[in-house]
């Protein structure tokens, strides 16, 4: 994970946010999104609709997307930041307020992911996909209970884990397991997670945000740190892939979707929300990439198998959300970097 040093140089990158008028006929889209998050059937369908050609670019991390943006050269009329991402390039004027005008759709969002804390007063973002981030046993092969990160970072599972190559993901997990709120980032408490992360470095056999579930399939490795939807891919794969949120501590990640300053296509960005946001084009994200859908009307087309999934909606729980961090997320980078390098 590529954190950027200091977000103070994206002040200077601000530009007018209220300058660029809806253009009658746009002709293309140019989307910046997560890889293997966005079905090509969707894409496929509305261009076909809209005749409006989508270019699709993906990114691996929400600082990589950051670190893309801010260095510029290229204009996206639509952006998928995760909440915390979101909520720094709100605080530094780079997003475009949505025209919920333009977004009936929006109305199917579930009341609990409208005004989230990285967009109290709901402009700029629209929810795409939610979930949790916890672990995956493959039942048949690890036969220990694993109830948490302390179970699955054990020296007998030494070379049998993957993990999300999310330098803040694991620092999180690191603070629960000492006792810290997920956002309790300072340099005091990163050095305090050190030796735990250290220890378990060495026993990671492999980093994989893309897709870790892969290693998992290939029995390459029988546990995993990973995202909720790859264990739910996983867990509809094959039912001895079970997924378990840690007692230490889980959290809520949001990811949505942005309209970046800059943007040139608006009436395209603002179609293809809507479009996205439509029940049965929503259920079909979530066949695909079987995370939490925020869609209420969506949720309801799915099959009783895919609700059941407790990857997808896992037992409810009070779960916060991870806040902005500023220029400690610099400090994150350099330690996960000076643990990978000492394995």
């Amino acid at each position: 994970m590529k954190i950027i040093p200091c977000l103070r140089i994206l002040t200077l990158t601000v530009l007018c946010a209220c300058a660029v008028p809806l253009r009658a006929a746009d002709q293309e889209l140019n989307l910046f999104a997560w890889s293997e998050y966005v079905p090509q059937g969707v894409l496929e369908a509305f261009e076909e609709e809209t005749g409006i050609t989508v270019n699709y670019e993906t990114f691996a991390s929400g600082e990589e997307m950051l670190a893309k943006l801010i260095a510029g050269g290229t204009a996206y009329d639509l952006i998928q930041p995760p909440d915390y991402i979101a909520e720094a390039l709100i605080k530094n004027r780079l997003l475009l307020p949505v025209d919920f005008a333009q977004v009936p759709n929006f109305r199917h969002i579930l009341a609990e992911y409208k005004g989230m804390p990285h967009d109290p007063e709901q402009k700029f973002t629209v929810p795409y996909m939610t979930g949790t981030v916890g672990i995956v046993v493959n039942t048949e092969r690890i036969k220990t209970p694993i109830r948490g990160v302390k179970d699955l970072f054990s020296p007998q599972h030494k070379g049998r884990i993957v993990v999300v190559d999310d330098g803040r993901e694991l620092v999180t997990a690191a603070l629960y397991v000492l006792g810290h709120p997920l956002n309790n980032i300072t340099p005091e408490t990163l050095e305090q997670t050190r030796p735990l992360l250290a220890e378990w470095f060495n026993l990671i056999k492999l980093f994989d945000s893309d897709s870790p579930k892969t290693a998992l399939l290939n029995g390459d490795v029988d546990l995993g740190y990973v995202w909720g939807g790859e264990a739910a891919a996983l867990w509809n794969e094959d039912r001895k892939f079970q997924y378990v949120l840690p007692a230490e501590g889980a959290h809520l990640f949001v990811d949505v979707l942005a309209i970046p300053v800059g943007a040139k296509n608006l009436q395209a960005a603002h179609a293809f929300l809507d479009f996205v946001l439509r029940p049965e084009v929503s259920r079909q994200i979530s066949d695909e990439f079987p995370y939490t859908n925020p869609n209420g009307e969506a949720r309801k087309l799915l099959t009783d198998a895919q609700r059941a999934n407790p990857a997808s909606y896992p037992p409810a729980r009070p779960l916060d959300t991870f806040r902005h961090l500023g220029d400690t997320g610099a400090l994150i980078d350099e330690l996960v970097t000076d643990l990978k390098n000492a394995r």
